[in-house]
């Protein structure tokens, strides 16, 4: 999966209701006051078997002193950049606009970007011929949705399904075979000292400016017995005149280079700490099913006691519970300080991601653990769990066989997770579980 779709807008369009809809959740603020989407937000939507990844650009830069011109021109221009289809939000409250005006000529000027209009709180038959202005923007798709309520959607979503290909496994199973790695993290954390490191040449400038290159560039690394493909994703380089959103332009790299790999790497800046952004990326990851190890960087800049590795691991296991079963490494990119051991240990983690486990052996561990403590009934109903095989999949699945799957509840399904990384070793790697129909 490598197709992402962009929602831009000007404020309080209703562009973070729609990437909820969209995702199936809400991890989105919704608000009625413009501009409360501070944060880029992106997940993963699945649609008539394809999936795709949402990136919802959100509202502006506060304190600003032209809104327009930093909030929403230079991420749209971004979003075109990067993303496979843009989806332009309109508001038929307030018709056609100023702002929305400069935008469509923005994006008519994208030529090789296919966008989709969607016209949103259309939800009455007034409102519906109201919309009718939006056509004298001249987009060939146009929608009619509610976001609120999701009407019109369903089109939307088969509108943008018909734009991404089918998945052509024309990988070669010499290349299948070789482990990729994508080293991820914000802007400035050391992602290009690391490969610079690792690779023991300069294939990237590094500078104290956030930002490097403006393409992913993929390094075959064969020495010392060891074979991998690194997938660097570090920033930009600024061009003149021109005032990027880093953050905005690293997360579409990053989740570019998370669809190709097996394993990321995230890189955190120790000085800095784990962030709300770097918590994010390690959710999609996760969601993804990609092997992740997180490295903590810039280490020999910190003044260490005892315990300050050991309480700096915990303070990062607790931000990213419940899934913390992950190595934790602490490098210096500068100093060359364990970063070999790091790539041990993602080879270890893309190892253990192929994990198969027989299906006698997976019955006799997790039968007893379940007969230990069984699931809690629910509405007098006695859940009894008979069978668990492993799944014929890329990343370790599990489908427990149960005579009422609908009524197993969360907290139960993470005691089975944690019965299966203490008996099996998943460190690393995300565990799916499935509970089907006996």
């Amino acid at each position: 999966m490598n197709f992402t779709v962009a929602i831009v807008g000007r404020p309080n369009v209703g562009k973070s209701t729609l990437f909820n809809r969209l995702i199936g959740g809400r991890d989105a603020i919704v608000d009625d006051i413009s501009g409360v989407t501070r944060d880029r937000k992106y997940g993963m939507s699945f649609w008539n078997g394809k999936n795709f990844n949402v990136i919802d650009t959100g509202g502006f830069v506060p304190n600003s002193k032209d809104i327009f011109e930093t909030a929403i021109r230079d991420q749209v221009r971004i979003a075109i950049e990067e993303a496979s289809l843009i989806v332009f939000m309109l508001d038929v409250t307030t018709g056609i606009t100023d702002l929305d005006d400069s935008m469509a000529r923005m994006l008519r000027r994208a030529n090789n970007k296919q966008v989709v209009a969607v016209v949103n709180k259309v939800d009455n038959s007034k409102r519906l011929l109201d919309a009718a202005e939006f056509y004298s923007l001249g987009f060939e798709h146009i929608h009619f949705i509610s976001s609120i309520n999701g009407g019109g959607t369903g089109d939307l979503l088969d509108t943008i399904a018909m734009y991404i290909e089918e998945e052509k496994e024309e990988v070669s199973e010499a290349e299948n075979a070789i482990p990729k790695f994508a080293i991820i993290g914000q802007p400035n954390v050391g992602k290009s000292s690391l490969v610079n490191a690792l690779v023991g040449e300069p294939r990237h400038i590094v500078t104290d400016i956030a930002g490097t290159t403006r393409d992913s560039i993929n390094t075959h690394y064969k020495r010392f017995n060891k074979e991998f493909l690194l997938i660097d994703t570090a920033g930009i380089r600024k061009k003149a005149k021109v005032h990027e959103n880093l953050e905005f332009y690293s997360v579409m790299r990053a989740i570019k280079a998370m669809d190709e790999a097996d394993v990321c790497l995230l890189l955190i800046d120790a000085s800095i700490g784990i962030e709300i952004q770097d918590i994010n990326i390690f959710r999609l990851a996760q969601r993804k099913k990609k092997g992740v190890v997180i490295l903590v960087n810039k280490w020999d800049a910190i003044e260490k006691e005892t315990y300050t590795a050991k309480d700096y691991e915990e303070y990062i296991c607790k931000k990213i519970a419940p899934f913390s079963d992950v190595p934790i490494i602490f490098i210096s990119a500068l100093e060359k300080t364990r970063i070999f051991k790091a790539i041990e240990v993602a080879l270890d983690v893309y190892q253990r991601r192929q994990t198969k486990i027989s299906t006698s052996t997976l019955n006799e561990v997790m039968l007893e653990a379940i007969e230990r403590y069984r699931p809690p009934a629910v509405k007098g109903k006695f859940i009894k769990i008979k069978y668990v095989t492993q799944l014929p999949t890329h990343t370790p699945s599990f489908a427990f066989f149960c005579n009422h799957p609908r009524y197993i509840k969360e907290p139960y399904r993470n005691y089975l997770e944690n019965q299966l990384r203490s008996h099996f070793n998943f460190t690393g790697v995300p565990v799916t579980i499935y509970f089907r129909k006996k």
